[in-house]
């Protein structure tokens, strides 16, 4: 097996839309914002694997309250850069949700599907609330009616990398979100 620097990487080009700095600052203001809209409230964060985790991470630690923490997979872009309509959805939701306030913390809200098919199955479960955090929304991507109340940045249709989000499981490490440059 070859190690990273043995092997020729293919480095897709892109350029730098969202630098850490702005990252950092506005994932404090949402966590300030939801600390105060849950005060007295342990909210459950449900993060979206696997592109969410990065924003997840840096999220929950601005949030001030006791909450509890749960995971659900799903998937829309597995072969490049066009989502899929359909959602390929895992995982077995061990916290109880009936009766909680429930955050679905996303790296990206791209058409909105993969989303739509999470608030579907978590509203089976009968919550007393249910928002939709996410890092990155594009809007004009949408193919449904969303609400969402915690947004970090709305950008256009560019697909973007980086912070945790990925192409086919690459740049996912990187510390900024970048626009990819179709060639």
């Amino acid at each position: 097996m070859k190690s990273l620097s043995e092997e020729k990487v293919q480095f897709m080009p892109f350029e730098v839309l969202l630098d850490q700095d702005q990252i950092a600052r506005r994932i404090a203001e949402m966590g300030k914002q939801i600390t105060e809209d849950y005060a007295a409230q342990t909210p459950v964060l449900v993060g979206v694997l696997k592109g969410g985790v990065v924003f997840l991470a840096d999220l929950m630690r601005e949030i001030k309250l006791p909450m509890e923490l749960e995971f659900v997979s799903a998937a829309s872009y597995r072969h490049g850069t066009t989502p899929s309509d359909n959602v390929v959805l895992g995982g077995e939701l061990s916290i109880p949700l009936k009766g909680r306030h429930v955050l679905i913390v996303e790296g990206v809200v791209d058409s909105g599907n993969t989303v739509s098919a999470i608030l579907r199955q978590i509203r089976k479960l009968q919550p007393v609330s249910i928002e939709v955090v996410t890092l990155i929304d594009k809007p004009a991507s949408h193919r449904m009616r969303l609400d969402i109340k915690y947004k970090g940045f709305s950008i256009g249709n560019d697909f973007v990398i980086g912070f945790g989000l990925d192409n086919t499981q690459r740049y996912r490490n990187l510390p900024f979100i970048g626009r990819v440059i179709e060639q």
